[in-house]
């Protein structure tokens, strides 16, 4: 019986994403046919060549019930291959002469229709219940988890917690199973070798080539040096920022007799006890199994609906594409294979976000800026899952993590059937694929300041943030932070997709098994990121087809493919 449901329900499935919507008694009629998935195959290619509309169509039973006649006394000599060339021909012959039979009878039903076609403008119509076939689930959303008050006593507590977090993790590793608190190693005999996890408090670079670096757990701190003869470890530690968390092994010195950081001396005593780093060891990523994905999503961020610099043309290219509206039949057949479309902040450009803003807004109002995007969203056909996280241009809080785009700002987006709104970061899951959302503003911190990072390679910086096991690690530089009782930040759970927006740069690297993407803008350069050398990828869209990645630049229409 399971089957049987399951057979009916791919029927009204492909019924409903190809906007078609018919009546109980003639879904009961085709239910009888021998081969009612030949039948409803052959209905679409009919019906799509009488209604141009890529919105939901209601069929009479009367004109199924001619074509299901028609069906039948074809059965028997035409398979629906033939039947679809048919109607192809057919619908040329239709074209020329107006009065064939079938046509008179679909125009008679047009006035019968015209509420529903004036229905086809207003957003987001309920397709026979299409929404259930989405195997959708928030995971983690901070949305309802701020407690803080800001206060001194908050930003302990997420210290502590992302401490506690990452020390869990950095446990699992074979090197740390067993590790000692800074405390005990003081207290050890000199030249031992030692194990310990701690936060970086201070890093820096000696005048003689060598790194120091100050490690602090609850207990104390630890002063480790990385000699600059230990080139691998040298080069390691270069990536290395303030407030990750570590685990080291090394050697305790003899007592240096001069601190280390200034030179002066000192008297000998064992909390300057000097170590001598021997590896340096990050959280890191296992290898994650790869799923089976037999369905496709669509990664946007960054779109900036409501400045003059949005590309609405090709926003809408992109629309018509998901809806299976393109001249290109690969493209075609791959965008209506789309069941889920993530956006990843900045959906609108805000307001006053930086200096001289209004110069480059063509909608001044917030508010309107989301009933925008609204109707743009609402074109898509609700066979597919719209989430939408906040950026640093949303009307939600500035700092991380970012509750939900509040809906009194985006009412109209709130009343899509398909649209979700998570906050950022957020762990969703689709079909149990699960996907770390972050709009990517810790990139910034990254670039500005680690040896070898830069914007334009944002996939360098997305691999270290998963080594680090933290989407934003330094506090107190570019990347506002909220004193939270919890260290929300912290990537405790491995995603098999992390999406990223907010450099308008898109990227990609495959990381043993976990497909960081970066998905660029729908925002051609603007003042601000001219003078901060910021050539943005406009366009192109970034889409995971069942498991392959690949772009389509919705300016020039091309594909590209990445492995």
């Amino acid at each position: 019986m399971l089957k049987n449901l399951d057979k009916m329900n791919e029927l009204l499935i492909k019924l409903a994403e190809n906007g078609i919507n018919i009546g109980p008694e003639s879904f009961k009629k085709i239910k009888t046919l021998k081969n009612p998935l030949e039948f409803v195959s052959t209905l679409i290619i009919k019906i799509k060549s009488q209604f141009k509309s890529k919105e939901l169509v209601v069929i009479k039973d009367e004109i199924i019930n001619s074509y299901l006649e028609e069906f039948k006394n074809s059965a028997s000599e035409n398979t629906a291959e033939t039947i679809a060339k048919k109607e192809i021909n057919k619908t040329e012959e239709i074209n020329k002469n107006k009065e064939t039979d079938e046509n008179k009878e679909i125009n008679k039903n047009k006035d019968e229709n015209k509420e529903l076609n004036e229905e086809i403008n207003k957003p987001n119509r309920n397709q026979d219940g299409v929404e259930g076939k989405f195997n959708f689930e928030i995971l983690i959303d901070t949305s309802k988890k701020s407690y803080t008050k800001g206060e001194l006593v908050d930003f302990v507590s997420l210290f502590k917690s992302r401490f506690e977090k990452l020390s869990k993790i950095l446990k699992k590793r074979s090197q740390l199973k067993v590790v000692k608190k800074i405390s005990e190693i003081h207290a050890q005999d000199k030249q031992n070798d030692f194990s310990t996890i701690g936060m970086i408090k201070e890093i820096k670079k000696t005048k003689n080539g060598h790194i120091f670096m100050e490690l602090e757990d609850e207990t104390g701190v630890l002063n480790v040096l990385i000699s600059k003869d230990d080139a691998e470890l040298i080069k390691f530690s270069e990536k290395l920022v303030k407030d990750e968390v570590v685990g080291v092994l090394g050697k305790i010195g003899k007592n240096s007799k001069k601190d280390p950081k200034n030179g002066s001396k000192k008297e000998s005593n064992k909390s300057n006890s000097l170590s001598i780093a021997s590896e340096i060891i990050q959280p890191g990523v296992t290898r994650i199994d790869k799923k089976k994905m037999d369905f496709s999503v669509c990664f946007c961020s960054d779109i900036h609906i409501g400045s003059n610099t949005f590309v609405e043309e090709s926003f809408v290219k992109f629309i018509d594409w998901i809806n299976g509206d393109f001249e290109n039949e690969e493209f075609k057949a791959i965008g209506m294979d789309i069941k889920y479309l993530i956006i990843s902040g900045d959906i609108v450009d805000g307001i006053g976000i930086y200096p001289n803003q209004d110069k480059e807004l063509k909608i001044k109002d917030i508010t309107k800026q989301y009933d925008k995007a609204a109707e743009l969203l609402s074109k898509i056909r609700t066979g597919v899952k719209i989430i939408i996280g906040p950026g640093n241009h949303d009307a939600s809080r500035v700092a991380e993590p970012q509750p939900a785009v509040p809906k009194e700002y985006a009412k109209s987006l709130y009343e899509l059937k398909n649209v979700e709104f998570v906050s950022n970061p957020a762990l969703i899951s689709l079909e149990g694929i699960k996907v770390l959302m972050y709009h990517g503003r810790g990139i910034d911190d990254m670039a500005l300041g680690v040896k070898g990072m830069s914007m334009e390679e944002n996939d360098k910086i997305m691999k270290e943030l998963m080594n680090k096991r933290h989407l934003a690690p330094l506090y107190g530089e570019r990347t506002p932070l909220a004193a939270e009782l919890e260290d929300h930040l912290v990537i405790d759970d491995l995603p098999d997709i992390f999406h990223t927006g907010h450099v308008h740069i898109n990227s990609y690297k495959n990381y043993n098994g976990i497909h960081m993407i970066n998905s660029g803008t729908f925002q051609t350069q603007t003042e601000f990121q001219k003078t901060h050398n910021i050539n943005p990828t406009v366009a192109v869209v970034p889409i995971l087809h069942r498991g392959k990645f690949i772009e389509i630049n919705f300016l020039s229409s091309q594909k590209k493919n990445r492995k």
